[in-house]
């Protein structure tokens, strides 16, 4: 029973975990095979780990008292890189704004969600990236370092930490946004600016349909021609992946 109860709790961490995480949280993915991922992984980290003796309690509310401790473990963790994933659609969203498809949405089926169509090219082409990678496998491999940083029953919730690794990640967030959509930002500027003394030298000329249909141009344009600044966007992202599960994890430590 002791070792049922101990596969349990690491049960729960993992499922919480894949049930956040990106590409595993994707409404596409089925949900029968998140749940076999999931018990599949829980095996291969229960035979590697020793059970701990700290796993104690006196009742059943102690025991679910621990059950949602190790849940919201697992979903910090998850939902940290979750949140990094999300930078390529807040980029996506300020180039549309820009060029005028902000008015052009589209559902996505992965997430489910009304989205911009700069926001889900960004998105999946991102993804593909990190998938190439060998994102999951850091992410599996920061999953299991876990238990070894954070034992179960061992996770001590210091929220000025977490606090703190939360503002500063979405500093970063804001940056790595900006920098994502700044080629698409700086030419619509430019473009702005052209437009406007174009309409005090031509004020016969309609500038407003003009506009309408440069921005969209140059804006693809530019899109297409920036399509090569993509891996390096996928490795900031990376990089904040990594950093965030740090301290997420230093703040439960």
């Amino acid at each position: 029973m002791n070792d049922l109860e101990y596969f349990l709790l690491i049960l729960t961490r993992v499922s919480c975990f894949i049930f956040a995480a990106p590409f595993f949280s994707l409404n596409n993915t089925p949900r029968h095979v998140r749940v076999v991922l999931a018990v599949f992984t829980s095996l291969l980290l229960y035979q590697t780990l020793t059970p701990a003796d700290a796993v104690e309690y006196s009742t059943v509310f102690g025991y679910s008292t621990i059950v949602l401790k190790e849940a919201v473990t697992g979903l910090l963790v998850g939902l940290g890189t979750s949140m990094c994933s999300a930078i390529v659609n807040f980029a996506g969203h300020i180039a549309d704004m820009e060029t005028g498809l902000s008015m052009v949405t589209l559902m996505d089926p992965a997430t489910r969600e009304s989205t911009s169509i700069t926001g889900v090219f960004y998105q999946y082409v991102v993804m593909l990236m990190l998938i190439a990678s060998g994102m999951y496998r850091y992410l599996f491999g920061a999953l299991a370092d876990t238990f070894v940083l954070v034992p179960v029953n061992g996770a001590i919730f210091q929220m000025d930490s977490l606090l703190v690794s939360v503002v500063k990640f979405l500093g970063d967030y804001i940056v790595i946004g900006f920098r994502i959509c700044l080629p698409v930002f700086c030419v619509i500027l430019l473009l702005n600016a052209i437009l406007g003394v174009l309409a005090k030298v031509s004020p016969q000329m309609n500038m407003f349909a003009v506009g309408i249909q440069l921005k969209i141009l140059v804006g693809l344009s530019v899109l297409l021609l920036s399509a090569s600044m993509l891996p390096d966007a996928a490795n900031f992202i990376f990089m904040q992946m990594k950093e965030i599960i740090t301290a997420i994890v230093g703040g439960m430590m």
